[in-house]
């Protein structure tokens, strides 16, 4: 699991919050065998844990 989350989301601080987040959700989830790249975008600084939650579980079961 690799996770690309660029400048523009906010200072390192904040990227390394939304990493850690995303870290959490991704672990809970039983994803295939294979190589995956989490994205986010700068509008991801915004949103609460539950809410990102919801978007990568809906975004995964789109990926499968």
């Amino acid at each position: 699991m690799a996770f690309s989350i660029g400048r523009a989301v906010g200072p390192a601080v904040v990227r390394n919050r939304v990493r850690r987040r995303l870290r959490a959700i991704v672990t809970q989830l039983e994803l295939p065998p294979g190589w995956w790249l989490v994205g986010a975008r700068p509008t991801v600084r915004k949103h609460t844990f539950d809410t990102l939650q919801g978007e990568v579980r809906s975004l995964m079961e789109q990926a499968r």
